[in-house]
């Protein structure tokens, strides 16, 4: 037979890794003659804090305490005479309060005017831990060591009594979980701190400046999905009017994919240098660095083209990279597939150059899979052919508002939270 009520709806199935719903006890009712002499007692005397005080839309006054390291509040009620709940001002309340240490709390509560029922007394209690056999099927009852505590009971201003009580176990509990929620609050505070000037540094890394071309319009944009991420682009200033474009993607994500991006991103910049007259050379020793910098398993997509701009001529090396779009002035488009494969898992790793010609008018678009494979409701991605016509659509527009249009459609055809970085360059011909 079910547990569940026949009048009460069924709880949803839950994943195997959720949390349980959340239960706690919000709130205590204490019924008092006069909410303001209440107030100032709970929190002058007691050291409380006030967890709100508002009227509600029937002119009542709700008023509620809660403890300092406590968060269960006590509310203030001020019922009418000649009601049932008027009848309980002044009795014991069954509320107990637990402390590390009673009498400590006892002299500093008693300084400050609180009313204790005698001085605090030492109990000794013994209980039963019980279990059920399983081959017999009958609880048997096995009694544990003598424990005890400290309890003192006190009144407030109107009369109503309450414990305070010191348990062994219940105070060794409460100093160890405190104990953890600070270390946790302190860890998380710290990840957090670490995390944002990760965020700063990383933002250093993606061009700054871009070197002036006279034939050439183009900017570049990252957007990470998380705080850092191993989304990476730049702008290489070669000499003698060629630029180099790069964009790049470290498998996995977060801090780890961040410290392969800084790394990838120092060795194309410190081999720059021999990129015009030797790519492959360059890009054969980014690889050598990259592979000793990077463990097993952990690879980059990269797509490195220099420029030419007396001419329009690009010379490319595509990684193992998703293929950039070359738009053509006069509706055509032009795949630049993989002339080669990922860096950092060969040492032994070569590639070949191909070459494109750019054209007065024609664009070339660099971007990451955070772009094609973002995916709507019913997982449809945005894909190569939604890419190549919203740059279409939008092609009057300057490269940097392009980009932000972009971006603008693949937000719109996944609107929920973004999986992974996206990452563009935008390249247009005069």
């Amino acid at each position: 037979m079910s547990s569940t009520p026949p009048d009460l709806p069924r709880p949803a199935a839950a994943s195997a890794d959720a949390a349980p719903p959340y239960v706690r006890i919000h709130g205590i009712n204490i019924y008092v003659r006069d909410q303001d002499r209440a107030l100032d007692f709970y929190l002058r005397k007691l050291g409380f804090q006030l967890a709100f005080d508002a009227r509600l839309q029937n002119g009542q006054r709700w008023v509620a305490v809660a403890p300092p390291e406590g968060n269960t509040v006590l509310v203030l009620i001020a019922p009418r005479r000649n009601t049932p709940e008027y009848k309980l001002i002044g009795r014991a309340t069954h509320v107990v309060f637990v402390t590390e240490d009673v009498i400590a709390r006892v002299r500093e509560w008693s300084g400050r005017g609180v009313r204790f029922l005698g001085a605090p007394r030492l109990n000794r209690i013994k209980y039963d831990e019980f279990q059920t056999s399983r081959a017999e099927g009958v609880i048997i009852g096995k009694e544990r060591p003598v424990w005890g505590g400290a309890v003192a009971r006190f009144r407030d201003a109107d009369g109503n009594t309450f414990a305070l009580f010191s348990f062994d176990e219940i105070t060794h509990s409460i100093e160890a979980q405190r104990r953890a929620a600070q270390e946790r609050a302190e860890q998380e505070r710290r990840a957090a701190q670490e995390l944002e000037i990760a965020k700063q540094v990383q933002s250093r890394l993606f061009p700054q400046t871009r070197p002036p071309l006279s034939g050439l319009d183009y900017a570049g944009m990252c957007i990470q999905a998380r705080q850092v991420g191993g989304d990476y682009y730049d702008f290489l200033p070669l000499g003698e009017g060629r630029l180099g474009l790069v964009i790049g993607d470290i498998s996995g994500k977060g801090i780890a994919a961040a410290l392969l991006m800084a790394n990838l991103q120092a060795n194309l910049r410190s081999q720059c240098a021999i990129a015009v007259d030797e790519p492959q050379r360059m890009l054969r020793a980014v690889n050598h660095l990259f592979c000793q910098s990077t463990t097993d398993g952990a690879f980059a997509t990269l797509f490195f083209a220099e420029y030419e701009d007396s001419t329009g001529r690009l010379r490319y090396a595509n990684c193992g990279h998703h293929p950039a779009l070359l738009l053509h002035r006069g509706g055509a488009v032009e795949r630049l597939s993989a002339t080669t494969t990922v860096l950092g898992i060969f040492d032994s790793w070569d590639c070949a150059i191909a070459e494109a010609q750019l054209q007065p008018g024609d664009m070339l678009a660099l971007y990451t899979d955070g772009v094609t494979e973002a995916r709507d409701g019913a997982e449809v991605e945005f894909g190569e052919e939604r890419l190549a016509a919203a740059l279409e659509a939008h092609a009057a527009l300057e490269p940097g508002d392009l980009l932000r249009a972009v971006v603008a459609d693949v937000r719109r055809h996944s609107p929920r939270e973004q999986q992974d970085d996206i990452t563009l360059i935008i390249a247009r011909r005069r």
